[in-house]
């Protein structure tokens, strides 16, 4: 067989565990017969995969009584005393992270503020928190496996790197290697609303559901896909930069330096410029939630048509999205999520009068307007899934 072959076939193997292990997770405790239906797997494939996930005690499997007659079930498990995981968000403002168990139950949250977002005060802030956390973690000892990282823009997972981030303004960043100089942890770095996809997966709104998307709203436009049951990243990890389709020529300069894209039309800035047009001063984006939610009045008019414009915009870049895709689901996502009750009923006339044939009827819409520990919590999944598959193989 040729090197080719064999190491597709220690590909699909590492795969396959960790889906596996994040089933037993997410659906556990469960036998190996519901195992395999629930992956779509013949009983004979799980039986094969099993023995290193119990040999090396990330997986244990127990008796259970049944309730009618009958010998007992062996039912597995997942040991969440085997490793400690970190998970950090690094966002414009702040970095928020977690210690999790490898159930990815969370044993420790904390945050630290950025005085600015420059690569350097956040990386040292990113350091100094991981230890923070793990100071706070029970018996760390030599059980952390491993750090996970969100950041947003473009991420190259495999090499560490944030190539663009137009949020924060990085180009070419190195995340992965100063944070493991500094912690001496094994770090995985990827978009941070990819970690969002896999803390939905496994946790949220997005289980047992194989294509869908978490399109995150507030200062920026973001977006995270799981598509057939697997997160895509694209070929570089550019993919769901959704709040970068160019939708207007003609409109307003983006952050990202070019015009009229999704996020210039409904991020946060939109809106505060809508109401500057106006001559209506409006500092922050929760004063102009305060506004539109307020007693009439000519203001509040403007603040109200400055969300549902943004709506607009928003529903007809979901439409793009759900027919190029089909999704089953949209997660709306994000700081931005908690002013829906504004934004929504323009977003979703727009999305039905722009979808194609059943698209938008196909896909159903849900809001979540997650904790930041959500984010990291997703970082330290990513970690266990990428680790149980690789380090047992």
């Amino acid at each position: 067989m040729s090197p080719s072959k064999i190491r597709f076939s220690e590909l699909v193997s590492e795969q396959t565990r960790a889906e596996i292990f994040a089933t037993v997770l997410t659906a556990g405790p469960i036998s190996r017969t519901q195992l395999a239906q629930r992956l779509g797997l013949v009983p004979s494939s799980v039986t094969r995969m099993l023995p290193p996930l119990l040999e090396h005690d990330y997986l244990r499997e127990s008796d259970t009584a049944p309730s009618g007659r009958g010998r007992p079930q062996k039912m597995l498990h997942v040991n969440p005393d085997k490793h400690l995981v970190v998970g950090l968000k690094i966002g414009p403002a702040q970095v928020s992270g977690v210690v999790t168990d490898m159930a990815a139950n969370v044993l420790a949250r904390a945050e630290e503020p950025l005085d600015d977002c420059t690569p350097g005060t956040a990386l040292s802030a990113a350091a100094s928190l991981t230890g923070r956390l793990l100071a706070e973690a029970p018996d760390v000892a030599d059980r952390v496996l491993g750090l996970g990282v969100g950041v947003s823009g473009h991420v190259d997972s495999a090499a560490g790197v944030c190539r663009y981030s137009a949020l924060l303004d990085w180009n070419k960043v190195d995340v992965a290697g100063p944070l493991r100089e500094a912690t001496g942890l094994p770090v995985v770095v990827n978009n941070d609303v990819n970690t969002l996809v896999v803390a939905e997966r496994w946790f949220g709104e997005g289980r047992d559901i194989d294509s869908f998307a978490v399109v995150t709203v507030g200062p920026g436009i973001g977006c995270g896909l799981l598509l057939d049951g697997s997160l895509f990243s694209g070929a570089t990890g550019l993919a769901g930069e959704f709040g970068h389709l160019p939708l207007d020529p003609a409109g307003p300069m983006c952050s990202c330096g070019r015009r009229g894209c999704l996020e210039a039309l409904a991020g946060d800035r939109a809106v505060l410029r809508h109401l500057r047009d106006a001559g209506i001063a409006c500092d922050t984006i929760g004063e102009a939630i305060d506004l539109a939610r307020s007693e009439g009045g000519s203001a509040n008019t403007v603040a109200r048509s400055a969300f549902a414009e943004a709506g607009t915009a928003l529903g007809r870049g979901m439409a793009g999205m759900c027919n190029l895709l089909n999704l089953q689901k949209i997660i709306i996502a994000g700081e931005g999520a908690v002013a829906y009750d504004l934004f929504g009923p323009a977003m979703t006339a727009a999305l039905e009068a722009q979808a194609f044939s059943t698209a938008a009827s196909d896909c159903d819409i849900h809001v979540d307007p997650v904790r930041h520990d959500l984010w990291a919590r997703g970082a330290a999944c990513l970690v266990i899934r990428d680790a149980v598959g690789a380090a047992i193989s």
